[in-house]
């Protein structure tokens, strides 16, 4: 009897920067192809080839297993929100520190109502072995923005970085209520909410 060895054809080595724009567009097939499942559950390697339409092979020349995949989706989607609030935070007038603050958690509200099977998974996953993970990244973007209200003039009732846990954990709450509320179809009571919850910070 004969072995038969099955090896799969070698891949040709990517140019300078293909390897780093292939993985991108993967991540961008895998939140694309999370928007119409609406959770992680039904998200497999095989879908997430055909979304991007490559090989499955391609996908575990940057992600080991699916584990990873979700991952770097996760870091992904994370990477998306921090640059909504950074933009959010630019367009009022530099000096407007209250308005600044305001414009991040309303992108932060329009990207959690808007994409819910993304903000589930990028709160759903932790890695243990990451003492700081993304979330706390943009916590650190709020207390930054606090901090620049204090230095402005702006009178907090508590520390910045306490504000800034609170105005989240409240913001996240809001966001939390109207995804698990199916008669609640509209979040045009969101932003009114993010202002009054900023405004009890203030002094």
């Amino acid at each position: 009897m004969t072995d038969e060895v099955s090896t799969a054809p070698a891949r040709t080595r990517n140019r300078w920067g293909e390897g780093e724009r292939l993985r991108g567009e993967i991540l961008a097939a895998a939140s694309t192809l999370l928007s119409g499942l609406g959770g992680e559950d039904g998200l497999t390697i095989r879908g997430v080839a055909r979304a991007a339409g490559i090989a499955p092979a391609s996908i575990y020349q940057h992600f080991a297993d699916r584990a990873a995949l979700v991952r770097g989706l996760r870091e992904h989607e994370f990477a998306r929100l921090r640059t909504l609030m950074c933009d959010a935070d630019a367009r009022p007038p530099e000096h407007d520190v209250v308005a600044r603050v305001r414009e991040q958690l309303h992108a932060y509200c329009t990207f959690a109502v808007g994409n819910p099977g993304h903000y589930r998974l990028m709160l759903a996953h932790r890695d243990p072995a990451a003492p700081r993970g993304p979330l706390m990244d943009v916590i650190a973007m709020l207390t930054e923005a606090f901090e620049r209200c204090a230095d402005a003039g702006h009178a907090l009732r508590l520390p910045a970085d306490r504000a800034a846990v609170i105005v989240f954990v409240g913001a996240h709450g809001r966001v939390a209520l109207l995804h698990s509320n199916p008669s609640e179809r509209s979040a045009q009571g969101v932003p009114d909410f993010v202002d009054e919850l900023v405004g009890l910070v203030f002094a």
